[in-house]
């Protein structure tokens, strides 16, 4: 029946600020209706997955986190070094892949994941 993901809405508390940030940051083209189309690519996949109220793999207080499949986690690391933005969590390899955290103005977490 589900086709796929149509879309992330949220409510955010500074949009212009925000939306400079994911524009410099990930790169994402912002349009002026306030949003982007990504457009899957061949090996994407979007994973969607609950999680306990207690789990801790997040920040508890957070009630959803995004994760962005990137091409090559290292030169994503090194963009983010040049453009001054830290690491909320340093590399992690694991069976699924290679994983790091970043925040983005509003305190929220994003988890950048090479497959």
């Amino acid at each position: 029946m589900i086709k796929g993901i149509g879309g992330i809405f949220w409510r955010i508390k500074n949009l212009e600020v925000v939306k400079k940030w994911y524009s410099e940051v990930l790169k994402m083209e912002i349009e002026n209706w306030n949003g982007t189309i990504i457009k899957p690519q061949p090996g994407n996949e979007t994973i969607f997955s609950f999680f306990t109220e207690d789990n801790d793999y997040f920040p508890i207080e957070q009630q959803v986190m995004l994760n962005f499949q990137v091409h090559n986690l290292d030169e994503t690391i090194q963009h983010l070094e040049q453009i001054g933005v830290p690491l909320a969590k340093k590399k992690e390899i694991s069976e699924y892949g290679k994983f790091i955290w970043i925040e983005d103005p509003d305190g929220r977490l994003i988890e950048l994941w090479e497959k």
